[in-house]
């Protein structure tokens, strides 16, 4: 069965494709490939994230509170309707990063946000993060804001399986055809060549990991995909001259 419950750390990391490869090839003397990227494939992970009409949850994550929540349906690839899918609420306290998530079919995941009614409860579905969710829904008057994709190199140390290191590119986003089986077309939240590495683990980092990340030049920066694109959609809007009312 699938982690269901993940509580860690996360540091984040932008880079150009020269410093992806740089990195890359050195993980891998200390990291194994996830089972989906065997033969140096890509596979692609497609959200779609929930907010308030006046988008409340983006606005107070923005600020940077010591707590921050968001929801969001995540699958991997284009989805049929009746896929398998995950219902995820991510949480953030005090810089942990806890994440809550239940699998669902596509169609049982919108018809539960869309209206916050418990969907019949099945042998895949995790009744505790079900009724976690729900309060959630009870808490805010959601709608579907936005589609983002990426596709995804993922790490696992040989270790320590609780070390994880991820590499996104290709972030492409959309606020119209907000359903995840729609495509995943979007447009480009970053520059052609540019690349997001997360650093994911329950405690701090390992010794050679923070040497090597010294000996690279790279550093933390503050980086949230949903975040990003909000703010550059708010920029766009500006200058376009248009009523910001998303």
């Amino acid at each position: 069965m699938a982690i269901e419950v993940f509580n860690r750390y996360e540091s984040k990391y932008l880079m150009d494709s020269k410093s992806f490869y740089a990195i890359y090839n050195r993980l891998l003397e200390y990291m194994e490939l996830d089972e989906y990227n065997k033969d140096d494939k890509f596979y692609s992970i497609s959200n779609l994230y929930y907010d308030t009409e006046h988008d409340s949850l983006i606005r107070s994550s923005l600020a940077k509170p010591k707590y921050r929540e968001k929801l969001r349906i995540r699958a991997y690839g284009v989805p049929e309707k009746d896929a398998k899918v995950y219902l995820e609420l991510k949480k953030k306290v005090f810089g942990l990063v806890n994440k809550r998530r239940t699998a669902l079919k596509l169609d049982e995941a919108y018809d539960f946000v869309g209206t916050g009614t418990i969907p019949e409860l099945k042998p895949y579905m995790n009744q505790q993060v079900i009724r976690e969710i729900e309060y959630f829904l009870q808490r805010y008057e959601l709608q579907p804001k936005l589609y983002l994709a990426y596709d995804r190199i993922a790490l696992f140390c040989i270790r320590n399986r609780d070390l994880r290191i991820t590499f996104d590119t290709n972030i492409r986003t959309r606020r119209h055809d907000l359903e995840l089986e729609s495509g995943d077309q979007g447009e480009q939240l970053l520059d052609r060549g540019q690349w997001l590495m997360e650093v994911k683990a329950e405690q701090t980092i390992p010794l050679w990991l923070s040497r090597m990340l010294s000996e690279l030049g790279m550093f933390r920066t503050s980086f949230s995909k949903y975040g990003n694109e909000y703010k550059k959609t708010l920029r766009n809007a500006k200058l376009a001259g248009e009523r910001i009312n998303l």
